[in-house]
């Protein structure tokens, strides 16, 4: 029987991948309180550490940039030594890790900031409520940025890339998707400036190019990954023409011989949106040049047949990697998979993070 293309090896810019099944970044809040990885943490990668190439959780590139309780951060001496255990954990069982960078801009609350309002590219309020460790809390409408600030937040990537690179990660992959700052600044219905950094394609992708620029010169660009989500719409977000704002930014992309881009897939229905892209990752292939990831909703079928009809290089897998820790042995086998326990996706300690049960001496065999 021929091997399954998900479990072929791959090239990523020199860095030979075991396969080709990514653990998706996912924000599971078990930092402590200082925002610094803990040995838990290092214990939850490690047992993942099957995955050709795992994308860290969210983490901060700033105080600036913090959004949600026991996120962690990279721009502290103590989150920096937090993240070696981390990296030297599953580097001990031979896999590869990206440390994603995240700034959250809007999506915030005073409480992070000493009361200051969050910032974002305008002053456009984000629907509905945010998460906090004192409870659900409304959003609260945002500080827009000045021109001259942008400058110091792209360093901040920058110098967080830096770090990370510190810490023993293998690359850096930036958070340019879900409705976070450099998605605001993309999105049209985030964005209305008047500066150089919003109006048209080219003014809109300027800060996300720009990051990709800084981070590109501080670590290189083969280490350099950024995520996307075209069609997706949290927390309110929306544009007026995705499919013409993201085939503008990565025609400009391809000019920095990227690691990778990675693509969400729609959460939701977007057929009866005007210029949304319904199969997010087959529209943009012919945009884009270098090696795609392609994430959300994808299961061991569906994930072969794109890598097999090349329309993606990779796929993440997000809740599959978070209840089943052997997913790539697990796909193999053709084995059950255990089913993630959504009330303990964020916060907490082992449970629903360190005890989902490893394949036994004998496997069931799912049902195709």
């Amino acid at each position: 029987m021929s091997k399954q293309p998900l479990l072929t090896s791959y090239n990523l810019s020199g860095l030979e991948l075991s396969n080709r099944m990514v653990m998706a970044p996912m924000t599971r809040s078990r930092a402590d309180k200082n925002n610094v990885p803990t040995d838990l943490m290092a214990k939850y990668y490690r047992q993942r550490s099957s995955a050709g190439l795992i994308i860290s959780e969210g983490t901060q590139i700033s105080e600036q940039g913090i959004g949600y309780p026991w996120t962690p951060g990279i721009h502290t001496d103590e989150q920096v030594k937090g993240w070696k255990k981390v990296t030297k954990a599953v580097h001990e069982e031979d896999s590869k890790i990206f440390a994603q960078i995240w700034h959250v801009g809007r999506v915030s609350h005073p409480m992070y900031h000493d009361g200051e309002p969050p910032v974002a590219p305008s002053a456009v309020k984000p629907e509905g409520q945010i998460f906090t460790a004192d409870g659900m809390k409304d959003f609260l409408t945002p500080r827009a940025l000045d021109t001259d600030e942008i400058p110091g937040i792209i360093e901040d990537y920058a110098q967080a890339a830096r770090n990370a690179i510190e810490a023993g990660f293998d690359g850096v992959e930036i958070h340019g998707a879900n409705g976070y700052l450099i998605d605001q600044f993309l999105k049209d219905g985030t964005n209305n400036r008047t500066d150089k950094y919003g109006g048209s394609f080219e003014y809109r992708s300027r800060f996300a190019v720009e990051v990709v620029e800084a981070v590109s010169d501080a670590i290189g660009s083969e280490r350099t990954g950024i995520r996307f989500s075209p069609a997706g719409r949290n927390q309110g977000i929306s544009d007026s023409n995705p499919k013409g704002t993201f085939s503008y930014l990565l025609e400009q992309l391809n000019s920095f011989d990227l690691a990778y881009i990675h693509l969400m897939e729609p959460m939701g229905d977007v057929s009866n949106l005007e210029n949304y892209p319904t199969q997010v990752t087959k529209y943009f292939r012919k945009v884009y040049n270098g090696t795609i990831i392609t994430n959300a909703g994808y299961d061991r079928k569906s994930g072969n047949k794109a890598i097999e009809e090349g329309v993606a290089d990779l796929v993440a897998y997000g809740r599959l990697f978070l209840a089943n820790p052997d997913l790539p042995a697990r796909f193999e086998a053709n084995a059950k998979l255990n089913d993630p326990d959504k009330s303990t996706f964020y916060g907490g300690d082992e449970e629903g993070y360190t005890d989902y049960p490893f394949l036994g001496k004998s496997t069931e065999v799912a049902a195709e």
